[in-house]
């Protein structure tokens, strides 16, 4: 990976036309939906500085950390009083509009997203204040069709979205490779297919993509209907971490209510202690809250490998951001904004001091 510089603003109208997609970082999908589940307070405990902190995720594992958290009382417990409303989206998009009219208060959110969301307000509507997962990002092919990472050239790869994360990513690699493709068609010498990670193992089964460069568990999904893991995006990245996902916070709500946020980033630090002390516990609830979100649990062939991958952290990994972001302007997607300022990293690193844990970096992109 080549040193980081910062992201961007868009290009080319069809860039513009395709701002959508460019939000949506992880790819699960275009639809949101908002299931409003609510935690409810200890009889008697102290209420914070308000009554409610409105949070918002996927239903993915590679936001485990809310899925769990919320599951096991993790989060209620840190805000005593103040309840918890759970909001669940699909897409980066829909989440961003969520923050941005005050629909939500907190998000885990993809990198894209948050720097596009950050981007597109001025650097008015949001900060990133803590990270919560890496990895769980792999290319997976059809090992009759694809042996080595040279027979790549020439097949179909799908990637979930034009200018999501993983597309960056593979448009990335494959120039790394030596290889050319144009960003916005696909069409070079490999053919990138942006298919929506739901129907990609459909789209893999009927042989109309060679492999695809995806998030968990889509990627676990695939292996499930015979895919063979070519390459771990994480190998490819210093210490074998990168970001995928983020904790977001509206800037309006951060003024208002920092012991709020900071309870809810404790929340988040005791949560990730846990599912890393608790491995099978903490995969077990994820499932059974992605059950309850989506009315089928994750089979353990599927989730087991896909657990595996994924990395659950404090650290926002900000160097790493920074570098996805000079990738989406290699690919020609993006203009160089200025991220200064997208990152408010005090409140984390004040509950990580507490919880006798280091500071984290925020790779000279902080508020100071």
């Amino acid at each position: 990976m080549s040193a980081a510089r910062p992201l961007t603003t868009l290009r080319t109208i069809a860039v513009i036309a395709a701002l959508p997609v460019l939000l949506t970082a992880c790819g699960y999908g275009s639809e949101s939906t908002d299931d409003g589940k609510k935690t409810a307070a200890a009889a008697g405990a102290k209420k914070l500085s308000t009554d409610e902190v409105k949070i918002g995720y996927f239903p993915n594992l590679t936001h485990a950390t809310a899925l769990v958290g919320v599951q096991e009382g993790l989060f209620q417990k840190e805000l005593g009083g103040t309840t918890i409303k759970a909001s669940t989206f699909n897409a980066g998009p829909s989440e961003i509009e969520a923050l941005n009219a005050g629909s939500i208060d907190i998000g885990w959110i993809g990198p894209s997203p948050a720097i596009n969301g950050y981007t597109k307000s001025g650097g008015k509507n949001l900060r990133i204040i803590g990270g919560s997962a890496s990895g769980g990002v792999k290319l997976v092919v059809n090992p009759d069709k694809i042996k080595s990472l040279k027979d790549v050239k020439g097949k179909k790869i799908a990637t979930p979205q034009l200018g999501n994360t993983q597309d960056v990513a593979f448009l990335n690699w494959i120039t790394e490779q030596g290889w050319k493709v144009d960003a916005q068609s696909g069409k070079g010498d490999v053919s990138v297919v942006r298919t929506d990670n739901k129907i990609t193992p459909d789209a893999y089964k009927s042989g109309s993509i060679d492999g695809a460069w995806v998030p968990e568990p889509t990627a676990s999904k695939l292996v499930a209907e015979g895919g063979k893991v070519l390459l771990d995006e994480s190998t490819l990245w210093p210490d074998k971490k990168f970001v995928i996902t983020n904790i977001i916070v509206s800037q309006k709500f951060l003024k208002e209510h920092p012991d709020v946020v900071e309870a809810v980033l404790r929340g988040s630090v005791k949560t990730n202690a846990w599912i890393n002390a608790n491995t099978e516990k903490a995969k077990t609830a994820a499932n059974t809250a992605l059950k309850e979100l989506s009315g089928k649990a994750l089979p353990a062939d599927v989730i087991d490998p896909a657990w595996k991958s994924i990395t659950f952290l404090d650290d926002p990994l900000a160097s790493t951001l920074d570098t996805e972001a000079e990738h989406a302007v290699t690919a020609g997607l993006l203009d160089k904004p200025d991220l200064k300022g997208i990152y408010d990293l005090t409140l984390l690193d004040k509950v990580l001091k507490t919880e006798g844990k280091d500071e984290v970096d925020d790779a000279g992109l902080g508020t100071e």
